[in-house]
């Protein structure tokens, strides 16, 4: 079958459920919605689905604190210093300072995120929170949902690299009545740059294995419009056999501001090729994968007495998956490569309006998810031709609706604050008929410095392509498989003045039925299943302090900053159960960043220590052996000279060379030396 027919055919089954006949969703919901009533309903229903920041206003500068930046931890925005939540903002500034080159290499250091990766510079990463799985946190990109439904692993293959991100926010806790269901443990909004003035930005780095990363990026403005534009190629010939990688971004912003209405336009590409040694097992080291992301979103905002904002989003997610990159190696068993395509298209709505009784939202979101393979989903009539390939052929395909409906209010008196709200959900393709969300946000001033934080939330996700379907020489799928739901009780004390910005809480999580690879004694093969009961107890506490603030007049000491976490976890399950994921947790986890002088003009260094203690253990790939994960300690430098418009830097990585691997027998670069310089010119 040929492209163009798999294009006809593609949108034959991803959007007659949008045309005159019925919607899957609403059909499930025994309702008949046709085209014309979501069209009407998408542009004129009062709301949109919240982002965790308002716009480019926001941006955090030298001459905004952090207090005034706009989030969204509720459904209607609000700023940092009123939020009830425990959100965490990473700035352009910081971001620059810190001795990392990707996004996965930024969220290391964040407290409470545990980021596990499987291929240098962040080429895949798991991300999770909280000792949860890669699958629970949700990723936004501008506040638009772009989590991938057939796995976690892909969560971070955004069409946008380290220089475009202007801030990422990072909101801990289940969130399912603010962004919906998969908002499991938390969730992670990467915003770009957006700026509204001219300015050209370029960058370029280097180092050990070949390593080489460029940049370009344009910020213009013209009449009502503010446009950003960047581009990004990079890659590596690999710090160990079959580790090398290309990697390629193209992303475009647009906002368009007439009057008190908004329009923003999003489109990014991404696209990555890497050996991949040892990913999903150390038995095969000659893995190969090659993913492409395609996505586009648009979005529009209305001011007023009633604030609405509407988006409609579409992603697109190529992967192709060789377990032996060279075929003249592989077993005679081996049928070939695996191929995936996963496309998500949705609208959501949503509005607050502010009254004497508070700040009132409402609004709801409309997803689907679909997947064409030869191993995911479910058989097909006929088989069709992989897009973009010279081989291969999609023998199978499912799809499914979600439809979720919000409302919630938010009331401060005084010193008192609280939001309260509940998420209504419904799953096409499941049975699992509707279920209900609810959550509330606490949050006391005991000083105009001191914050005392409570909540409970309840959250769900449902099981990704891969936990229905894959199935391998190890691993089998589950079609039975129902969603994951928690509740979770959390409570910190957050302390902020001119010159500190710390706290300290704690959470406890009930989990019922999460979604996990397991096996009982005398099973060689791993299984996906619910487990009946999980229960986690954390602790967190943070500070971040700035000591040019606290000291004036000295220039050695600038920054400091210091995140812990503790995590117990434990299940209820059938004695002998050998989980693959969820007991394999980050138990503890210390982070220490430390930026001064050098007595050089210009000249600062960034120090950032950090402690890794894991839970669990891993099976020796050659002797079967139950091995314990092992904690370890990392180094990582950076020295900056800064001036003006240019800035050059040195970093070493991991620059005491220890040993050390975040899953299994995979283990993780040595020292890596690299250097780089930034230029960014700001026109009139």
């Amino acid at each position: 079958m040929k492209k163009n027919e798999f294009k006809r055919r593609n949108a034959m089954l991803l959007f007659k459920r949008w045309s005159n006949t019925k919607c899957a969703v609403f059909a499930s919901l025994r309702r008949e919605i046709k085209i014309e009533a979501l069209a009407t309903a998408y542009f004129t229903i009062l709301g949109f689905h919240s982002t965790f920041a308002n716009s480019a206003t926001d941006s955090i500068s030298s001459k905004i604190t952090l207090n005034e930046v706009q989030i969204s931890a509720r459904r209607a925005s609000t700023l940092y210093q009123e939020s009830g939540r425990v959100v965490t903002v990473l700035s352009r500034a910081q971001i620059e300072k810190l001795p990392v080159q990707s996004l996965a290499g930024l969220l290391r250091g964040a407290m409470g995120v545990d980021i596990r990766e499987r291929g240098p510079l962040g080429m895949q990463a798991d991300v999770s929170m909280r000792g949860g799985s890669f699958d629970q946190v949700m990723i936004l990109l501008n506040g638009i949902n772009i989590s991938d439904p057939q796995t976690g692993h892909y969560g971070l293959n955004l069409p946008v690299d380290l220089e475009s991100i202007e801030r990422v926010e990072i909101l801990r806790g289940p969130a399912a009545r603010v962004y919906g269901p998969n908002a499991f443990d938390g969730a992670i909004n990467f915003v770009t740059k957006s700026s509204s003035q001219n300015e050209v930005s370029a960058s370029v780095s280097a180092g050990a294995y070949g390593l080489y990363n460029v940049h370009a990026g344009l910020s213009h403005k013209t009449g009502l419009l503010n446009s950003y534009l960047s581009a990004q190629k990079g890659g590596s010939d690999g710090y160990i056999q079959n580790t090398d990688f290309d990697i390629m971004n193209l992303f475009y912003r647009g906002e368009l501001s007439p009057g008190r209405t908004r329009a923003s336009l999003q489109l990014g590409y991404n696209e990555k090729g890497f050996g991949a040694n040892s990913f999903y097992s150390a038995t095969y080291p000659n893995q190969f994968e090659a993913t492409r992301t395609m996505f586009a979103a648009l979005s529009m905002q209305s001011e007023g007495q009633i604030r609405v904002k509407s988006d409609i989003y579409w992603r697109r997610h190529h992967d192709r998956f060789e377990l032996f990159r060279d075929m003249r190696d592989a077993a005679s068993w081996y049928a070939g490569h695996n191929y995936h395509l996963s496309e998500v298209t949705g609208v959501s709505v949503n509005a607050s309006s502010t009254w004497a009784l508070g700040t009132s939202s409402l609004g709801g979101e409309l997803r689907g998810e679909a997947v064409w393979s030869n191993v995911l989903g479910l058989p097909m009539d006929e088989p069709m031709d992989v897009p973009g390939e010279s081989e291969g052929e999609f023998t199978r395909h499912f799809y499914r609706g979600n439809f979720s409906v919000f409302a919630e209010h938010n009331y401060n008196i005084g010193r008192f604050s609280l939001s309260g709200g509940i998420l209504m959900n419904r799953h096409s393709k499941t049975g699992y008929g509707v279920d209900w969300y609810p959550g509330i946000d606490l949050s006391y001033m005991l000083s105009p410095d001191l914050k005392l934080i409570a909540s409970f939330n309840k959250a769900l996700r449902m099981p990704t392509f891969t936990d229905l379907f894959y199935s391998g020489p190890t691993n089998r799928g589950n079609a039975q498989l129902k969603p994951e739901e928690a509740s979770t009780l959390e409570s910190s004390l957050r302390l902020r003045k001119h010159w500190l910005d710390s706290s300290i809480g704690g959470f406890y999580r009930l989990g019922k039925n999460l979604i996990d690879w397991g096996r009982i004694p005398g099973e060689e093969v791993y299984t996906t299943s619910n487990i009946n009961r999980v229960e986690a107890l954390g602790a967190e506490f943070s500070a971040e302090a700035d000591l040019s603030v606290l000291m004036p007049g000295q220039m050695w000491l600038q920054g400091f900053g210091v995140n812990f976490s503790y995590l117990w976890q434990d299940k209820k399950s059938d004695d002998g159960y050998e989980s693959y994921y969820v007991l394999d947790h980050l138990r503890q986890k210390l982070n220490i960043n430390l930026l001064h002088g050098s007595g050089l003009a210009n000249i600062s260094v960034n120090w950032n220590l950090a402690y890794r203690e894991r839970s669990g253990y891993y099976t020796e790939s050659v002797t079967g052996n139950k091995i314990d994960n092992k904690p370890f300690w990392l180094t990582d430098v950076r020295l900056i000279w800064q001036k003006k418009h240019l800035g050059i830097y040195a970093e070493a990585s991991n620059l005491f060379d220890v040993s050390y691997a975040d899953l299994g027998e995979l283990r993780q670069p040595g020292r890596w030396i690299k250097a780089g310089l930034r230029i960014n010119i700001k026109g009139q």
